[in-house]
């Protein structure tokens, strides 16, 4: 098709100015990589390390504990999270990791890890402010996301202007971050392997079209759907990689102890150390997407009185997304020894996962064609609605503009199973670098309120026990 070259140009304009290096050991590092790091160390340690100071609360109000019908919102707080954790488990854990891999190798998937941990306290503080400063509007709905936060918040403290000229910028970002071409792209070949299928603008249609089914729907009908189908393609897919791990156990012991080595391996001057922490957060961000206040739109849906209770229960996103489903997969993908270039062909992406789901019965890459799929398709649905009410906030809010840009999306859609994966990864990952740019800025500027309302939240549980 004539106009790809022309969309694979732009992307990488804006890849090459997202991410521009600096050298370090003789390694090309992106400062967007070092603004998300320092955020989340200084967030974590700001706010008490929320990661072990409110983990088992967290646990508790998932449990519905504190269960409130009547408190403000639209979806009970478990629904929240599965619909955040819908656009966050995903194809970043399978195809991601099969990224991480083959360009940073198997020091990356420890980075991984270690990001992970410290990824919960900055979606803890993103989902606290955002439920601090969620509007209901005259019909009873919710209004919020990041571009609300960002909007009300800093119009609270003073700085109304930037507030909203940030939160626009961030709308604006948030729209491009939603298209999920990677989803499309990564669900197209174990689908077409196991039908037989070879058609991906025709798969690409049909994918759109299910979508639309669920999108064009409320977030009572989202939640519901990704209630159910969270936990299924979860328990799919990590039957699949927990069979490899079981039947490999020999293995075990050596793949993590070359994750372990690859991840400080100091060639070319810290150059192995870098170059896979580099790819690590680049990888772990797209996965758990901390710092991006994309799941902050969902989050804001949920049933409570205390903005500090859901971001406790966000923080369970990171942990369960990249800290344990990431780091099993990425084990998984070593035992079977499918991920390195030098040995397995050239595959790439979702290939090398189907590659060691093969290893341990020819009917394995079936199961994954499923999990993917399902993956994709959750993933997709909450991204849309992520997209229709960050347009929402430029446009207005409205029935028929929500329509408008949900019917718009679906038809972005088939675009990514056209294009290349690589240029899907750069576009992808461009974009939601860019949002956190506002995003942290919005978050270092409520830091104070932040603190003081996650502290007395704990202080006040504990008073109750």
């Amino acid at each position: 098709m004539s106009f790809i070259p022309a969309i694979e140009t732009g992307i990488n304009l804006l890849s090459g100015f997202v991410f521009y290096t600096v050298s370090i050991g003789g390694v090309d590092i992106q400062l967007i990589v070092l603004w998300l790091a320092t955020a989340m160390v200084g967030l974590t340690a700001w706010m008490g390390v929320p990661q072990i100071s409110g983990f088992s609360e967290a646990w508790r109000i998932l449990r519905g504990r504190y269960w409130d019908p009547t408190a403000p919102g639209e979806v009970t707080q478990f629904a929240a999270l599965a619909t955040a954790l819908s656009g966050t488990i995903g194809l970043g854990n399978i195809a991601g990791i099969g990224v991480a891999l083959t360009v940073g190798g198997p020091g990356a998937i420890f980075w991984m890890f270690v990001i992970g941990l410290f990824a919960m306290g900055l979606k803890c503080a993103e989902v606290t402010l955002g439920l601090m400063f969620r509007e209901v509007m005259p019909d009873g709905r919710i209004k919020g996301g990041a571009w609300v936060t960002l909007e009300r918040g800093l119009a609270s403290i003073g700085w109304p202007r930037l507030g909203r000229s940030l939160g626009l910028f961030y709308a604006f970002l948030m729209i491009g971050g939603s298209l999920s071409l990677f989803q499309v792209n990564q669900a197209y070949p174990p689908v077409a392997e196991q039908l037989g299928f070879d058609n991906r603008l025709a798969f690409g249609i049909l994918f759109a079209i299910l979508v639309a089914l669920v999108l064009l729907g409320s977030i009572r009908w989202i939640a519901r759907a990704t209630s159910i189908l969270v936990p299924a393609m979860s328990l799919i897919f990590m039957t699949g990689c927990l069979a490899i791990i079981l039947f490999n156990l020999d293995r075990v012991p050596g793949a993590i102890g070359l994750i372990v080595s690859e991840a400080f391996n100091t060639q070319s001057v810290f150059g192995g150390i870098l170059g896979a922490f580099v790819t690590g957060m680049r990888r772990a961000i797209y996965s758990c997407e901390a710092g991006l206040g994309t799941a902050v739109a969902a989050h804001a849906q949920a049933k409570t009185r205390h903005p500090a209770s859901e971001g406790l229960v966000a923080l369970i996103e990171p942990f369960m997304d990249t800290v344990v489903m990431c780091t099993i997969t990425g084990i998984a993908f070593v035992v079977a020894d499918t991920w390195n270039p030098a040995t397995n062909g050239g595959l790439e992406g979702v290939a090398i996962a189907t590659a060691a789901f093969a290893t341990i019965t020819p009917w394995f890459p079936a199961l994954l064609a499923v999990a993917v799929f399902l993956f994709a398709y959750a993933t997709v649905v909450a991204n849309g609605y992520y997209a229709a009410e960050a347009f929402q906030h430029l446009a207005g809010h409205g029935r028929k503009r929500e329509i408008a840009i949900k019917t718009a999306f679906c038809c972005i859609l088939p675009l990514g199973a056209i294009l290349e994966l690589g240029k899907i990864v750069d576009f992808v990952d461009s974009v939601y670098f860019l949002m956190a740019i506002p995003n942290i800025i919005g978050v270092y500027m409520l830091a104070g309120p932040l603190r003081a309302e996650l502290r007395g939240y704990l202080a006040w549980r504990r008073e109750q026990q």
